[in-house]
């Protein structure tokens, strides 16, 4: 079948770069011991695909059990930036993935980033990584990946039956989910499927 589209999440997706994320939430809350760590990582792993903005402020509230306003978010998501970008710049692409990207630029075939990442950041790590030419648009938060989705859309009058979103969290699923579209999951070899039972999933990207 020749899709319309095709959006792609990106860590995990186009790059190897999940880990990164772990390692760098675990270092900030080293401070509140190993516990609160483990707390932390778990719920991260657990919502792939969230916002970091949503992650801290779940991490101080339902963790912490402390208040926390915009502006120490904002801080807060800075800090982690400055650990991740060169990081997850440097990772590599996870099966598949460019070959996927190569093949539908040569079959004019629009692709499109719907991230988690925050908007700016996801586009320096594309256009750092070298890859912008692509990808018609790339988009991150704080806009909800399924609001992204649509917006795409109906802007472009793309058919959602004809596309197909390529993610590896619940949060992925959710958006081609509410907006109609196909979707295959990305899990990683010897890990659990986050995705209902009949999802189709694979080890690595293709089209």
């Amino acid at each position: 079948m020749k899709w319309q589209a095709v959006f792609f999440d990106f860590d995990g997706v186009i790059l190897d770069s999940v880990n990164v994320k772990t390692k760098a939430f675990e270092k900030m809350f080293e401070p509140y011991g190993p516990e609160v760590q483990k707390k932390v990582v778990q719920y991260h792993l657990e919502n792939g695909g969230v916002s970091r903005f949503d992650k801290f402020r779940y991490y101080y509230e339902n963790i912490l059990k402390s208040s926390i306003g915009e502006l120490e978010i904002q801080k807060l998501s800075q800090e982690f930036s400055d650990l991740v970008v060169n990081e997850v710049i440097d990772s590599n692409f996870i099966e598949g993935a460019y070959e996927t990207l190569e093949k539908l630029a040569q079959a004019s075939i629009p692709a499109y980033v719907v991230s988690g990442t925050p908007h700016d950041e996801i586009n320096l790590i594309v256009k750092r990584k070298k890859l912008g030419h692509f990808f018609i648009e790339v988009h991150g938060s704080p806009r909800k990946k399924w609001e992204i989705s649509q917006n795409l859309l109906d802007r472009k009058g793309y058919d959602p039956l004809n596309c197909i979103f390529i993610g590896d969290s619940l949060s992925d699923y959710q958006a081609a989910q509410k907006t109609g579209m196909q979707f295959l999951g990305i899990v990683p070899e010897d890990s659990p499927s986050p995705f209902p039972r009949d999802t189709m999933v694979s080890v690595n990207v293709f089209i």
